[in-house]
């Protein structure tokens, strides 16, 4: 009985204990959310501006000031984004790699719209640094295009044909060698670096 008795005080304990960390990640993460929709969003950037701006602040910094050059509801296009500097072309297509490969691998990369920067990123990796992470890009992009024909007709809007689309697909051998290229290269620490020592190319008054 007293055995049964600690254990279910343990056992209560150990709920409450859970119960209470899952709480304070959720207010971490209310908190984060709450920081990131109200951030300040600079639709110019100086030299003075950029010296307020943490690292850790630095990249999101850059794509919001992107952003502003589109309206609402405006898609990215390759034409537009051509016109902006090497600098922000680099900052730009790298990022919007990374989070697609991260997230779903190359294959949804090119399948979706990001994919039309793919040899943006490429260059742009090399711009910043990352010069295995651009070689990397040169090899997807070169087996992508010698499979764009069969690839494209799992392109049509549906999450079945999307799904499909990963079988027997050469670009997922490429999914683990990006993500162990982290070991050597770390992409968000080369594009702080990069832009910090290139402000010219990344302000806007």
């Amino acid at each position: 009985m007293i055995l049964t008795s600690i254990l279910s005080f343990l056992g209560c304990k150990g709920k409450n204990e859970s119960n209470k960390e899952k709480s304070e990640m959720d207010l971490l993460i209310e908190k984060s959310v709450d920081e990131f929709e109200n951030r300040k969003i600079h639709e110019k950037l100086s030299p003075e501006i950029f010296e307020t701006i943490p690292d850790d602040k630095l990249e999101q910094a850059i794509m919001d000031n992107i952003d502003t050059n589109f309206e609402n509801g405006e898609q990215y296009t390759l034409e537009k984004i051509s016109k902006l500097t090497k600098g922000q072309q680099a900052v730009f297509s790298t990022w919007w790699l990374e989070a697609e490969v991260n997230n779903g691998g190359f294959n949804q990369f090119y399948f979706n719209s990001s994919g039309q920067f793919s040899e943006m990123a490429e260059i742009g990796f090399k711009t910043i640094g990352a010069e295995k992470f651009s070689e990397l890009t040169l090899r997807a992009n070169n087996i992508f295009t010698e499979n764009k024909e069969r690839l494209e007709e799992f392109d049509d809007g549906t999450m079945e044909s999307f799904s499909e689309s990963y079988k027997d697909n050469p670009l997922n051998d490429l999914d683990t060698e990006f993500y162990n290229l982290y070991d050597s290269e770390n992409i968000s620490d080369l594009r702080i670096k990069y832009i910090r020592e290139n402000i010219n190319k990344f302000t806007t008054e």
